[in-house]
């Protein structure tokens, strides 16, 4: 009775497509024509030219019985609404799904993680001033699927240049919790001749408080007596991220 047991629930774990067509399942991958295979299509013309099922199918690279990789990564899509809150699902969500694990998981943040510091190092060799859109970006993957309100500063040196980028407090941001004395004290301590202030609404809604604006005002008012200059405030949400500046808010 027990070994019987053992093997019913041995008979119900998932069992992965390795290539081979499963049982009364989905065709295999390897058996679809050489031009409408995804590794295939992303050689010859590009990651650009592949759908989000697509893209997550080569990560994925596996599907699961009765599924092709494509398959499933149209299912795991559908059940996270869409690709963005499946890159942003914590572990637990992330792993609660038929074919992710938490070696899948690790290797998505660690793809994700390798993504943020290549536009560091870009923006390092860029001037911040010439290049808005990619300070922007970048700010953007930092801190869009942060949970809670985070406040940071990117540091930039006399000639604009990104030196590094620094979150000073979490929680509630507001004038009366964001101590200038700190944000004065990591400008110097980085020997920054200006700055970036940014946060992010995690509402998904950029439109600038009342709090907001008074509190760039005090930061920026700070920060001139030690000659370090605020070149913009961005504010992180759903869409494009804000800048203050372009709204002629400081």
């Amino acid at each position: 009775m027990v070994a019987q047991k053992r093997w019913a629930k041995i008979a119900q774990r998932p069992q992965w497509n390795s290539g081979a067509q499963p049982h009364g399942g989905a065709m295999s991958i390897r058996s679809w024509p050489a031009a409408e295979r995804p590794r295939e299509r992303l050689l010859e013309l590009g990651a650009g030219s592949l759908s989000d099922a697509e893209l997550l199918a080569i990560f994925l690279r596996t599907g699961v019985a009765g599924k092709s990789a494509v398959d499933l990564a149209r299912h795991l899509l559908n059940q996270f609404d869409g690709l963005r809150p499946l890159l942003d699902a914590d572990m637990s969500s992330f792993t609660s799904q038929l074919g992710l694990g938490p070696a899948k998981f690790a290797q998505l943040q660690a793809v994700m993680e390798m993504a943020r510091r290549h536009m560091a190092e870009t923006l390092r060799r860029d001037s911040a001033l010439e290049n808005p859109t990619q300070v922007r970006n970048y700010l953007k993957a930092l801190l869009r699927h942060e949970p809670h309100e985070v406040f940071g500063c990117l540091f930039l040196d006399n000639k604009h240049r990104v030196m590094t980028f620094e979150v000073l407090f979490r929680g509630t941001i507001n004038a009366s919790y964001v101590h200038p004395r700190q944000v004065v004290k990591r400008a110097m301590a980085h020997n920054a001749a200006s700055l970036i202030l940014c946060h992010n609404h995690p509402s998904g809604i950029t439109t600038p408080s009342r709090s907001d604006i008074d509190l760039t005002k005090r930061l920026k008012e700070a920060l001139l007596l030690v000659d370090v200059h605020v070149l913009d405030h961005v504010i992180v949400g759903d869409g494009e991220p804000l800048s203050m500046v372009e709204r002629g808010l400081m």
